[in-house]
């Protein structure tokens, strides 16, 4: 690759599909604090002209980006992929400090949510819940220097090339 592409700043939103935009909005608004800024309601998807009545929800994280949601108006909820463990495929959302980690631990347990963890994975602790659609969430927290040095870009490069060795002889 010879041409740098464009810097990319940060996350604008990513987007699921939700069973029902009450329960989502209750869930991410009111047990998670994160407020609801946007809301589309279209009978046509404007980037395909596709015909499909829907309501797009926008939540919105303290550094301006979102997480949004698709209501299609069916009580459906995305399918989980197969061939993926259900662990796989989640949503990391950093918080502050250790405390507020606990903080929201106890909030989530309090409302009814099913948490694992504090787990600790060195650089990070994390906990673990599902929201009301089924996506996996994990509430993290650095540990020690946040900053990336060259020293850790080099050893997870490192890491990767060895695991990608590893894996061509398998």
């Amino acid at each position: 690759m010879s041409a740098v592409f464009e810097p990319i700043h940060r996350l604008h939103h990513f987007a699921w599909r939700c069973r029902d935009a009450g329960e989502t909005r209750v869930f991410y608004e009111d047990l998670l604090g994160l407020p609801l800024t946007h809301v589309i309601r279209a009978d046509t998807v404007p980037s395909t002209g596709e015909s499909c009545p829907y309501v797009h929800l926008f939540f919105q994280l303290e550094d301006g980006s979102a997480i949004a949601f698709f209501d299609l108006g069916d009580g459906e909820t995305a399918l989980p992929s197969p061939n993926t463990p259900a662990w796989v495929n989640h949503l990391a959302l950093k918080v502050g400090s250790l405390p507020s980690l606990e903080r929201a631990k106890c909030r989530l347990e309090e409302a009814g949510v099913d948490v694992l963890g504090v787990t600790d994975h060195g650089f990070v602790r994390s906990i673990y819940f599902m929201d009301p659609n089924g996506i996996r969430l994990e509430l993290t927290v650095d540990v020690g220097d946040s900053n990336v040095s060259k020293s850790d870009l080099m050893r997870a490069r490192s890491a990767l090339d060895n695991w990608l060795a590893e894996k061509a002889v398998r």
